[in-house]
């Protein structure tokens, strides 16, 4: 039987618990910080944060895994047109997202190392904990996916 002192120790810590961010964060939503990892090497890549603006999603590069030899300010330099030699960081890889279903689809991703935009779409895995990545052109079956980890 416990004491009305640790029901009240409990009570104080599930208020706590309740009130943490990480508690309210929500696993429906791509909305927050995801670490790539790249389809080739199953190495991380990039960590880009995900926000929403009127139904639609946006997601910037926040930090680079540089691989050895890589220029540690990297640009976007085989991109074309206005993001031609735009720094890496910050970049807004993913873009026009809109929610369809379980997924987001109608959006645009850019890689990077090879400056070509594609079509894309996600889909959240793992109960929230995981985001599945897809560009590809034409149609989603000529493309290829990548497995994006949440970090926050």
């Amino acid at each position: 039987m416990r004491t009305l002192k640790q029901s009240g120790v409990f009570a104080l810590t599930l208020a706590a618990a309740l009130m943490s961010p990480a508690t309210w964060a929500d696993d429906a939503s791509p909305v927050g910080l995801w670490k790539s990892i790249d389809d080739v090497t199953s190495k991380p890549r990039v960590m880009v944060r995900i926000t929403e603006s009127n139904g639609t999603l946006q997601g910037k590069i926040e930090k680079v895994f540089l691989r050895p030899g890589e220029d540690p300010n990297p640009k976007c330099e085989k991109c074309e047109g206005v993001l031609k030699d735009v720094p890496v960081i910050g970049l807004a890889m993913l873009t026009g997202l809109k929610k369809n279903g379980d997924e987001y689809t109608d959006g645009q991703i850019i890689d990077a190392d090879n400056g070509k935009v594609y079509r894309s779409k996600v889909r959240l895995t793992d109960g929230g904990k995981k985001l599945s990545v897809r560009g590809y052109i034409g149609v989603p079956m000529l493309g290829r996916s990548q497995v994006w980890e949440r970090q926050e």
